[in-house]
C-alpha cells in the first residue's frame, strides 16, 4: 500500500476550515484526518479544498474562446444563433485525433484550474456526414484517452441527438451527432467499454464513469425519451434545460408544455438526472425537479456569456433541488468564478447580499455525486484522495480570510492539485502535460486554418 502524509496550513473539512491538518492518505482514499498538527510530511501551504467537480463541459467548445465573444462592429453583436453556427464548424472539423489533442490540452487546463473531475456532455459521435467510424466510439474513446493523459476522473455523459429541431431532421454538422433513433444510440453506446479501449484506462481505479445525456426536447423525439431513460436507470443522465426562452415557446406550441414538465413526465427525471442550465423555469417546473429529486447545473460564465439571461438559483435551492456547477462552453475554465457568479448574479437580480453561504458555494463546487462520484468532494477519511491548494498569498488573495477564496481567487492561484492520491499539479505547473497553453493555442490555430 501506497501511504502519504500532508500537512495542510488550512483545510476545508466537512465542518468549516480547520487550521494544522494532517492528512494522511492511502492510496487513492483518505484514510485518516487529524487537526492542530505541527508541520510535517508534505506542507500545503495556502487554504486546502476537495477537489473541484466540472458538471458540465463541451471540451471541444474551447476552440470559441475570445473567437465568438467580441462585438467589432454595433451591426454585428452576436448572438446565440451565430455563436451556434460557428460551434458547427469548429465541430465539423474534428476527427478522433484531433479530438484527442484538443482535449487532452482542455482537460490539463481544467486540472490546472483544480477540477478533480469531469461531465463531459458529448455528442460528436460520428464523421462528417453521419458516417460511422470503424469504432463506433472512437469520439467517446479519444476522449477517454484525453482524460486519462490530463489525469482527471471522467463521467462521459453519451449523448442522444436525434432530431433538428421539433420538427426537422439532422442536416448538415448535425448527422454527426445523430445514431438514427433511440434503439441505435444505445446499440453503441452499450458497446461501449472504456477500460478496454486500447489506451490502458483503468477504469476501476482511476474512475471514468459512461453516463448519458439527452440532449435537449428539441433534439431527442417525445417517443424516444422513455427508451433513453429506460437504458439510463442507474446511470448519471443529463439533460440541456429551458437554457433559451425561445427553447420553452417552441416545446409550448410543439409538445403543449415546458420542457421540465415533458422530460419528467418521459421519466427522464429523478435522483441521477441534472437538469443544465434551467435558466427559464416556471414556478410549476421547480417543484417538478425538486419532486423528482434532480439537480440543477449552473453555468454562470456561458451563460452570461451567450446572453442567456440569470436562472432562479436561490428559488430552486429553497424548494430542495441541490445545485452543482460547470464551465459549459469553457469562455473561461475558473471554478471560484463559476461559485462567485452563482452569489453574484442573484444579487444583481434580487440587490440583497448573502444569498449562499461559502459552505453552499462550497458545495456547489464540489458535486462530484452529479457525476458519478459521490466518494469525491470532501476531505474525510474514506474520501477519494482528491486535494486542491490555493495560494493565500498571491495579489488577489494576500489578506483575505481563507474562506473568502471564492470572492477572491483565481484559478490562477490553484497551486497543488491531488487526484485519487496522484499529484498532478505541483507549484502550479502540471505535471503530465508540458505547457498545455502552447498546446491549446496549436490545436485551436489548426480548426480555425
Amino acid at each position: 500500500e501506497l501511504m502519504a502524509d500532508y500537512w495542510c496550513e488550512h483545510a476545508w473539512l466537512p465542518d468549516g476550515i480547520a487550521t494544522g491538518v494532517r492528512v494522511e492518505i492511502t492510496e487513492d482514499r483518505i484514510t485518516e484526518i487529524v487537526r492542530d498538527q505541527p508541520r510535517s510530511g508534505t506542507v500545503l501551504d495556502g487554504l486546502t479544498l476537495p477537489g473541484l467537480a466540472n458538471a458540465h463541459s463541451h471540451a471541444f467548445h474551447r476552440a470559441l474562446r475570445g473567437r465568438t465573444h467580441p462585438c467589432r462592429t454595433p451591426r454585428e453583436p452576436g448572438t446565440f444563433w451565430s455563436w451556434r453556427e460557428a460551434m458547427y464548424a469548429v465541430a465539423d472539423r474534428l476527427d478522433p485525433d484531433s479530438y484527442y489533442r484538443l482535449a487532452r490540452a482542455v482537460y490539463a487546463e481544467m486540472v490546472l484550474a483544480g477540477y478533480t473531475s469531469v461531465g463531459e456532455f458529448h455528442y460528436l459521435h460520428h464523421a462528417p456526414g453521419g458516417a460511422r467510424y470503424a469504432d463506433p466510439n472512437a469520439m467517446g474513446a479519444a476522449l477517454v484517452a484525453a482524460a486519462r493523459d490530463a489525469g482527471i476522473r471522467l463521467c462521459l455523459l453519451d449523448t442522444c441527438y436525434l432530431a433538428g429541431g421539433f420538427d426537422g431532421e439532422p442536416a448538415g454538422v448535425q448527422q454527426r451527432f445523430s445514431d438514427g433513433d433511440a434503439e441505435s444510440w444505445i446499440a453503441r453506446v452499450a458497446s461501449f467499454r472504456p477500460a478496454n479501449g486500447g489506451r490502458d484506462w483503468d477504469g476501476r481505479r482511476d474512475g471514468v464513469v459512461v453516463g448519458a445525456a439527452v440532449h435537449s426536447v428539441r433534439a431527442v423525439p417525445l417517443k424516444a425519451l422513455p427508451t433513453v431513460a429506460a437504458w439510463s436507470r442507474g446511470r448519471p443522465l443529463h439533460a440541456h434545460v429551458s437554457e433559451q426562452r425561445a427553447e420553452n415557446a417552441d416545446c409550448l406550441l410543439a409538445l403543449g408544455d415546458t420542457p421540465a414538465a415533458v422530460l419528467a413526465e418521459a421519466g427522464v427525471l429523478g435522483p441521477r438526472a441534472v437538469a443544465v442550465h434551467a435558466t427559464h423555469l416556471t414556478d410549476a417546473d421547480r417543484i417538478i425537479l425538486a419532486t423528482s429529486g434532480a439537480r440543477a447545473c449552473f453555468c454562470p460564465t456561458t451563460e452570461r456569456d451567450l446572453g442567456d439571461g440569470i436562472g432562479a438559483a436561490r428559488e430552486l435551492s429553497d424548494a430542495g433541488v441541490p445545485l452543482c456547477l460547470g464551465s459549459d462552453s469553457h469562455a473561461m475554465i475558473d471554478p471560484f468564478e463559476e461559485a462567485r457568479a452563482l452569489e453574484m448574479n442573484e444579487r444583481l437580480v434580487t440587490e440583497q447580499r448573502g444569498r449562499f453561504t461559502v459552505a453552499q458555494l462550497l458545495a456547489a463546487s464540489t458535486d462530484h455525486g452529479a457525476l458519478g462520484f459521490p466518494e469525491a468532494g470532501r476531505i474525510a477519511p474514506g474520501a477519494r484522495a482528491d486535494l486542491v491548494t490555493v495560494t493565500l498569498d498571491s495579489p488577489r488573495t494576500a489578506g483575505i480570510e481563507p474562506d473568502g477564496v471564492f470572492f477572491a481567487a483565481t484559478a490562477a492561484d490553484v497551486r497543488e492539485v491531488m487526484i485519487a492520491g496522484r499529484s498532478i499539479v505541483h507549484d502550479g505547473v502540471h505535471r503530465l502535460i508540458e505547457r498545455p497553453s502552447a498546446l491549446l493555442a496549436r490545436e485551436i490555430e489548426r480548426l480555425w486554418r
